[in-house]
C-alpha cells in the first residue's frame, strides 16, 4: 500500500505542473494584475501596411516603379501573374486586437489598371492609436506651421561675405630642376 502511495506522488505532480502550464494560455491579457503571470506572446508582423493615404496618392495610369515609389515593394510579386501585386499585412500584438489588411494592385502593359483595397484602410494616425497599445493616448503634434508660427520664426543670419582670394596666377614659384650648365 505505502509503495502505491509512493508511485502516484510522482503522476500527481507532473499532472500539476502540466495543469499549470496550461492554465496559462487562458489567462486573460487585459487584466493589469495578472499581467506579470502571463507569458509572454511574440509579436507578429507581417508585411508591409498601406495607409488610406498612400492609398491615394496611387493614380490609374502610373508606371511599376512609381507604384513602388508610393506603396513599397510588394509582399507578393508572383512570377505566374506577373501583372499583379499584393500587399498583404497582419499584426498580431498581445493587448490589441489582430488586424489583416490586403490591397491588390493589377497592371496591364507595365501601367497601372486598378487597386483594390479590400475596404477602407486605416489612416496614418489611426493605424499608430490602434497599435500603440503600452502608452495611454497622446496628442500628436502637427507637422505644419500655421502663419501665425512661420511669422513668429526668427529670420536666419546672413552668411558673411567671403575673403577675397589672393590671384594664385600672380605668384612665382622657384624651379623644380636646377638649370643646367
Amino acid at each position: 500500500m505505502r509503495a502505491s502511495r509512493l508511485r502516484l506522488v510522482p503522476r500527481l505532480a507532473a499532472l500539476a505542473g502540466a495543469a499549470a502550464l496550461a492554465g496559462c494560455q487562458f489567462l486573460p491579457s487585459a487584466d493589469r494584475w495578472l499581467a506579470p503571470l502571463t507569458p509572454y506572446r511574440i509579436e507578429v508582423v507581417q508585411g508591409n501596411v498601406v495607409t488610406r493615404e498612400q492609398a491615394a496618392l496611387v493614380r490609374i495610369g502610373m508606371s511599376r516603379a512609381q507604384v513602388r515609389d508610393v506603396l513599397g515593394s510588394p509582399l507578393i510579386a508572383d512570377p505566374f501573374h506577373a501583372d499583379r501585386w499584393d500587399y498583404v499585412f497582419t499584426i498580431r500584438r498581445q493587448g490589441a486586437p489582430s488586424q489583416s489588411h490586403a490591397v491588390v494592385v493589377l497592371f496591364e502593359n507595365d501601367v497601372l489598371k486598378s487597386i483594390d483595397t479590400g475596404g477602407e484602410l486605416p489612416g496614418e494616425r489611426e493605424f499608430v492609436a490602434s497599435i500603440d497599445t503600452n502608452k495611454p493616448p497622446r496628442k500628436l503634434p502637427d507637422l505644419a506651421l500655421s502663419d501665425e508660427e512661420k511669422k513668429a520664426l526668427p529670420t536666419p543670419a546672413r552668411a558673411p561675405a567671403p575673403e577675397a582670394v589672393p590671384d594664385v596666377a600672380a605668384r612665382t614659384y622657384p624651379p623644380l630642376e636646377p638649370a643646367s650648365p
